[in-house]
């Protein structure tokens, strides 16, 4: 059974994007951004639309390697191939674009788009034990500020970005309590469905509706539970590189298969939820704290993300993890190794792309483990 609601979420994101050029045509600034460790309450403190930049998709690769290497990152070649082929709404309507220096790849390749628009490239700190990294980064958020400034016009006061950070918490708060539902056997929600949910989040250009939406959902998905026997099949924690709408295939896989994929521990699912941000101290060393401590392969080392990842593996009754890398993400492919030995549960590590050709491949590696943990 599938909840009725999902139809929002299912056009949520093709939706939002006629709102906002309608909102962009009345003179509201845009500004976009990519990963999870940009601090989208700055953005929205400033009175701009916040919005998530197309990265999922195989369609815009080809265009990309004009100026990229092959044998580099999809969600980098997808990236810059919506920039410069200008299929990406979002990427289109934004005045400027926020980024971070999360691997080199990215960074050399912010470079080039930087011709085609304005952007400021936060600095993050590689090490999760520098000293002076909250420093850094309140230098950082502060001048993310001047940016948007100096760029869009728009000024950012303390009582703003104190408001803004309460209402992100509270959707955080939200969306990890219909995560939760997910602890159910079955779970009432699918993999697939639970990503287009927490994926449309970043896209959506009504909070008010989107938060509607959510508990509309919730109260569903409770009838779900209430209604449905009991059944068997793998219970799947997906981990590894973000996976967005566009390139579901291993979820689609697992769930395909018979497993059930109970939540996402990636950038695309709870590791930028898990934690909130202190509404009692300076809104800017709050920022701070909490952007430098989001679990991510680029920080060296990574244990928060081990330790996440055991917490959600015994909270959700998890039977197996897979763990995506996309190919050419040297951080989370070297991670995985520690990855394994470090999580109680059967693990199983899939290295792949955004196209279709390893389909069958995926499933005879995910059979794998399904027959490791029936064992």
């Amino acid at each position: 059974m599938r909840a009725k609601t999902m139809e929002y979420f299912d056009s949520l994101i093709a939706e939002s994007a006629v709102k906002i050029k309608e909102e962009k045509e009345k003179g509201k600034k845009v500004m976009g951004y990519y990963c999870v460790f940009s601090p989208v309450e700055l953005i929205e403190a400033s009175g701009a639309f916040s919005v998530g930049l197309c990265a999922t998709k195989q369609e815009p690769i080809a265009a990309a390697e004009k100026h990229l290497p092959r044998n580099l990152c999809p969600l980098i070649k997808s990236s810059y191939g919506f920039a410069i082929t200008d299929k990406c709404p979002y990427f289109f309507f934004a005045d400027a674009v926020m980024a971070e220096t999360t691997c080199d790849g990215k960074k050399k390749m912010y470079e080039l788009m930087a011709d085609i628009k304005p952007m400021v490239v936060l600095d993050i700190p590689n090490s999760s034990v520098y000293e002076k990294r909250k420093q850094h980064w309140m230098d950082e958020i502060y001048r993310a500020k001047d940016f948007i400034k100096g760029q869009l016009g728009l000024d950012i006061t303390e009582d703003k970005l104190k408001e803004k950070i309460k209402e992100h918490n509270e959707e955080r708060k939200l969306l990890m309590e219909l995560v939760a539902l997910n602890k159910s056997n079955p779970t009432p929600i699918s993999g697939s469905d639970l990503l287009k949910v927490l994926w449309g989040r970043q896209f959506k250009a009504d909070r008010e509706e989107y938060i509607s939406k959510v508990k509309d959902l919730m109260e569903e998905l409770q009838d779900i539970i209430a209604n449905t026997d009991k059944v068997k099949g793998p219970r799947i924690l997906v981990t590894g590189s973000p996976t967005g709408v566009g390139q579901e295939k291993v979820i689609n896989a697992i769930e395909e298969l018979g497993g059930q994929v109970v939540l996402q521990e990636a950038c695309s699912g709870v590791k930028g939820l898990v934690d909130l941000v202190d509404e009692d101290k300076n809104p800017y060393e709050a920022l701070a704290e909490k952007y430098m401590d989001i679990p991510c392969s680029c920080t060296s080392p990574n244990t928060r993300r081990f330790d996440l990842t055991n917490k959600l593996v015994e909270e959700y009754n998890i039977d197996g993890i897979v763990d995506i890398t996309l190919q050419a993400c040297h951080t989370y492919n070297i991670e995985s190794y520690q990855l394994k030995k470090a999580v109680n549960a059967p693990f199983t590590q899939i290295e792949t792309d955004y196209s279709q050709s390893d389909v069958e491949q995926i499933k005879l590696r995910i059979s794998s483990l399904f027959e490791l943990i029936e064992g």
